[in-house]
Formats: structure tokens, sequence, C-alpha cells
């Protein structure tokens, strides 16, 4: 097995910052939705995935591949979100084997509700602090990151 290259102290730097922006994002985000919404951002995905979706309904299995999430993380939300009055579920009308997802009324007022404080956030958080070209470098820098976690199939 051949030595590790390790980081060098810039490198460590940028690393450092990175993980904290990993971590700390994901946070500040439920933070705003739990003040402005009463809801996690997973609960957030849903329903905006799902109204996306309307007028049809959403599998279950395509929410999850839409959201890139575990099946059993799907099923276990959206028990919570049912028990709550936000989506209902149902046999798919496809094959009746899969289920299919529909926002209830509280859905789509919770999710019409959420979605202009949440896009203020992610506008002011993430895009007014950036310039035109700034954006299209961290996107392209992106794009190359998960590129390469997915050559490794690690995503």
């Amino acid at each position: 097995m051949s030595e590790p290259r390790w980081l060098n102290e810039d490198e460590q730097q940028l690393w450092l910052e990175f993980r904290e922006f990993l971590w700390g994002f994901p946070r500040a985000m439920d933070r705003q939705l739990a003040r402005d919404a009463a809801m996690s951002s997973g609960e957030y995905s849903v329903l905006a995935a799902v109204s996306e979706a309307a007028p049809d309904a959403l599998r279950s299995g395509d929410l999850a591949s839409l959201l890139e999430w575990e099946r059993s993380r799907v099923s276990h939300l959206l028990r919570r979100m049912e028990a709550k009055g936000l989506i209902e579920r149902c046999a798919s009308s496809c094959d009746g084997r899969g289920q299919d997802i529909k926002l209830t009324d509280a859905g789509w007022s919770t999710i019409r509700s959420a979605a202009p404080k949440h896009v203020s956030f992610v506008r002011e958080t993430l895009f007014d602090s950036l310039s035109k070209d700034e954006q299209e470098q961290f996107g392209a820098m992106l794009s190359k990151i998960r590129s390469a976690a997915v050559e490794r199939e690690l995503w």
C-alpha cells in the first residue's frame, strides 16, 4: 500500500472550510425551515417534489430516486407526514404495487406558505453572496466533485 498523499496547509484549510460548509449549511437550512414553517428540510423536500409533480401523484419509489434518498428514509418520513395530514398515500394507479403520494389541502397550504421564506433564505445566503461568474464557477466545481464521487461509486 502506498503512502497517502497528505494535504498541504492550503488544501487542509480549504478542506476544513468545505467540511464546515457541508455540515453548517444543512443546519442553517433546517433552522430557517423550523423557525419559519415548523418543518424539517426533509419534509420541505418531499412537499416541494410532490407539488412539482402535481396534478398527478408521485410514486414513492420515484420520489426516493428524485431526492436520491434510501426508500426506507422516504417511507419513514412519508408515514410521519401522513400522520400530520400533509400527504396522503394510496395504492399506485399504475400497477397497485407501489404507493402514489399526493398533497392534502394542508400540504398545499404548508408548501405555499413555506416557499417564499425558504427561497429568500436560499437567495440571500447562496446567490446574493456570489457574483454571476462565481455562481457559474461554483456550479462547475460542484459538478466535478460530484462526478468524482460517482466515478468511485460513492454517490
